[in-house]
């Protein structure tokens, strides 16, 4: 332990870090560049080679070039995913509450005009609920 000081310790962890964080940035950079549909596919080729013949010129010329666009683009998928995701839960909701809520107004008229076509209520029945329905 003699042999490696504390100080050096620290310096391996920084650049250690710092080496993670730009992996992490080169993944969201090739991420996005498959990701714009603005882009050509020469565009595309182009940004990639050059990420991965020159990657540190390559990332921070794309950030600095398209990092607005980029962000842009991480928002609007954002929102479109919570667009999603609020649908589901009113098709979920919406699913569950037809069965153990009350029918729609539609979902009872079914049900009227079934009852009436098996003959279990007669058609002055089936127009008097239908008008309580439609009320």
């Amino acid at each position: 332990m003699d042999d490696y000081p504390l100080l050096n310790v620290f310096w391996t962890m920084l650049w250690f870090f710092l080496w993670i964080m730009w992996l992490f940035l080169l993944f969201k950079v090739i991420t996005d560049i498959f990701r714009d549909h603005e882009l050509s596919g020469w565009g595309k080729a182009g940004w990639l080679i050059f990420c991965i013949l020159l990657p540190y010129l390559g990332v921070l010329v794309y950030v600095i070039a398209r990092g607005k666009s980029m962000g842009e683009r991480d928002v609007k998928q954002a929102k479109e995913a919570e667009e999603r995701f609020q649908d589901y839960i009113r098709k979920t909701a919406g699913a569950q509450g037809a069965g153990g809520g009350a029918p729609s107004a539609t979902e009872e008229l079914a049900r009227l005009a079934e009852l009436r076509d098996r003959g279990a209520i007669s058609d002055a029945e089936f127009q008097q609920a239908k008008t309580k329905v439609l009320a």
